[in-house]
């Protein structure tokens, strides 16, 4: 195998991201993502201009990779009750089973330049849709009881309701804890339910 190319993820492959993903949400506050240039982004990354072509091609790789890291990150929070219950039931979730709200503070900085539609300007309807994505397959699934409701609607409800709280949250330079956040949602759900 002499002239192979072995791939192994090394430790130091994280570190250059995190910090080029950093750098670019310090940037946006005041630029566009069009105005970043790559000279921008190695000076406040403090990480050489090699070191970041070593990783993408241009800029928008870089965003490309930020977006979906979030968005992944996102749908594992979302998934965190079911993980945790073998049979899972909206009846049993209780606030601290929700942990949205702790990745949308973990990535605030991400969301509040989402939210000034500095990241992308269709990307607010992308989160929406992934959290529609979630709440429809829960439904499908039966974790909680529909009624009569057309899922596709129920789904987008629930997608842009929440949307909403992380917007207001973000408005407010998220002046709640997560956990409070967590909190609100669990009350609103249990209103809703009755």
């Amino acid at each position: 195998m002499k002239g192979a190319k072995i791939h192994v993820r090394s430790p130091y492959t994280k570190k250059p991201k995190k910090a080029f993903h950093t750098a670019f949400l310090q940037l946006l506050e005041n630029k566009t993502p069009a105005q970043i240039t790559v000279s921008d982004l190695v000076r406040k990354a403090d990480v050489n201009r090699s070191t970041f072509y070593r990783h993408y091609q241009e800029i928008q790789d870089l965003l490309d990779e930020l977006i979906h890291f979030v968005l992944q990150d996102l749908r594992t929070a979302y998934d965190d009750p079911y993980q945790k219950e073998t049979d899972f039931s909206l009846s049993r979730l209780r606030p601290e089973m929700i942990k949205i709200f702790e990745h949308v503070y973990k990535n605030r900085d991400f969301y509040r330049q989402v939210i000034h539609a500095k990241i992308s300007p269709g990307f607010q309807n992308q989160i929406c849709e992934v959290i529609k994505e979630l709440a429809l397959r829960d439904a499908l699934h039966s974790h909680y009881p529909t009624g009569n409701a057309n899922l596709e609607l129920l789904a987008s409800y629930q997608a842009h309701a929440i949307f909403g709280m992380i917007v207001y949250w973000a408005e407010t330079d998220f002046q709640f804890s997560p956990h409070y956040m967590s909190e609100q949602l669990y009350f609103i759900l249990n209103l809703t339910r009755k």
